[in-house]
């Protein structure tokens, strides 16, 4: 068998030179191919673009994979971004250090093609490789969790209508750390399943420095987000060890009582307090050292690193805690932000049927970014008439765009109006069908939709919907459209900083 798995790959990434063993294994093999393969380019600004823009310096990738960037927004954010690019039923999601073995895509075909309906995700099966010349260090044991890991995104796939129902990954876990188990709770709780397949990836051990167990400690700031959003149980719903944070709290208040006795001259309870703080390190050193090499290095690194884990796991718990001690359900506020295409997004070609004439308007790209980055959807509503007069064909229309989206997307929806004035449809705006479309496509309600365009049309369909319309005039508005309009702005920048503020309102003001 082969063919075309009907899945965009999402493989986000910081530039790493593992990337191109992981974009050479997606490629067709065996007569099966997949139907896009998105790499989301998440190193941030002042990494600086090359000088035409488009993907940075050392990201190399083929002419058949497509970059878009998400600007240091972490692996919530860039998978998010992957999501709004992906065009297909399923999004396959694959880390950038990962290698898929030679069989990988036949077998993701065969996990798709056999998931019955109420199965929203296939995660892939995971091989941690450890050397067999002497014991695994702390690190590479750590690494090795990964192989009985449940729904991580080292490779999971998921139905694309379940990641837009669920909102995508929470963005406020800003590390490669229980964003995957959030979303798969969310998920669940939506009552769909999620399942293992066949397909396999080997996950390498990689080289780290030795403080990288003291960082590592970060992620008890994201566990007290989880125990915000899903309560204490939560660990059993995601099969997640409980970790040993109580005793790193034990420990470290011994060490504050045994310095505060010392400093106090209350010796006996200084004393007793620092004996209990040894015992607790010492018992932490043992767990993490016996397993290992033992060497005279892992030693070293052993002793310190035991002594420093407890206050920074207690630091960053705590830190947590009180960070999302409020935290509401993800998103808290999605919304979806549609904008006419001709003379808003892009200067105005009448009936337009080359992509080369497309010429986004200034600052369309930066208004755009702002919005993706805020964690709204954006998508276009466009009456393209002259298909319904003869003037153009669908093709053309849908090649030009393709050249929006590539020089502006990608957006999470388009709806296109091909009828002419005459022909009675209720998708031509300013009819509300294609704005109502959109949101119930991507499941926003119309309150939380907003319509920029240029001309009264866009702001009428806006109402008609239940969404509002912002209007920025350009040369073709005329007066009665700016007097009728309920919000005008000057231009792109102003709109978006409106629709943000609202963002933040809950409401338009």
């Amino acid at each position: 068998m082969s063919g075309t798995v009907l899945t965009t790959v999402v493989v986000p990434t910081v530039g790493r030179a593992s990337l191109s063993r992981v974009l050479a294994a997606v490629r067709p093999r065996a007569g099966w191919s997949v139907a896009d393969v998105v790499v989301v380019d998440d190193r941030p600004d002042d990494d600086g673009p090359d000088d035409d823009g488009d993907a940075r310096p050392g990201l190399a990738v083929g002419d058949d994979v497509r970059v878009v960037r998400s600007y240091g927004r972490g692996p919530a954010g860039a998978r998010n971004v992957g999501i709004r690019a992906a065009r297909t039923p399923w999004v396959s999601f694959l880390d950038d250090d990962v290698e898929p073995e030679l069989d990988w895509l036949a077998h993701l075909a065969a996990d798709l093609a056999e998931a019955p309906p109420d199965v929203a995700g296939i995660q892939g099966r995971v091989v941690v490789p450890l050397t067999t010349e002497r014991r695994p260090d702390d690190f590479a044991r750590s690494t090795a969790g990964l192989a009985t890991a449940r729904w991580i995104t080292a490779d999971m796939t998921y139905r694309r209508a379940a990641l837009l129902s669920a909102g995508g990954f929470d963005e406020r876990f800003p590390r490669a750390y229980r964003e995957d188990a959030d979303l798969a709770l969310r998920v669940q709780r939506n009552g769909a399943r999620l399942v293992r397949g066949r397909r396999t990836v080997v996950h390498p051990v990689r080289a780290e420095s030795d403080g990288i167990s003291v960082r590592q400690q970060r992620g008890n700031a994201d566990d007290r987000l989880m125990d915000a959003l899903h309560g204490p149980q939560w660990r059993a719903r995601a099969d997640a060890p409980r970790g040993r944070i109580s005793r790193h709290v034990a420990v470290t208040a011994c060490a504050v009582a045994a310095g505060a006795g010392l400093l106090t001259r209350r010796r006996r309870v200084g004393t007793l307090a620092l004996a209990a703080w040894a015992a607790g390190t010492t018992d932490l050193f043992l767990h993490r050292w016996l397993p290992g090499s033992r060497s005279a290095a892992e030693t070293r690194r052993m002793a310190w690193t035991s002594a420093v884990i407890p206050v920074a796991a207690t630091w960053h718990s705590a830190q947590g805690w009180w960070r999302h001690r409020r935290a509401a359900p993800w998103p808290e506020q999605r919304w979806l932000v549609l904008f006419d295409r001709d003379g808003t997004l892009v200067h105005d070609v009448p009936y337009n049927a080359d992509p080369e004439k497309v010429d986004p308007v200034d600052g369309a790209a930066e208004a755009l970014a702002v919005l993706r980055g805020g964690g709204a959807y954006v998508g276009v509503v466009t009456n393209q008439s002259g298909v319904g007069r003869g003037l153009l064909t669908h093709d053309e229309v849908d090649a030009v765009n393709a050249r929006v989206d590539e020089l502006l997307g990608p957006f999470d929806v388009w709806k296109v109006c091909p009828h002419a004035p005459d022909d009675g449809c209720d998708c031509r705006k300013p009819g509300p069908a294609m704005v109502r479309d959109a949101c119930g496509e991507l499941g926003v309600p119309e309150e939380r939709c907003v319509v920029i365009g240029d001309i009264g049309a866009d702001v009428d369909a806006a109402r008609a919907a239940g969404a509002t319309g912002i209007l920025v005039p350009t040369a073709v508005t005329r007066p009665e459209e700016v007097t009728a309009a309920a919000f005008v702005r000057a231009d792109l920048q102003s709109s978006v900083a409106s629709v943000l503020a609202w963002m933040g309102q809950g409401e338009p003001r």
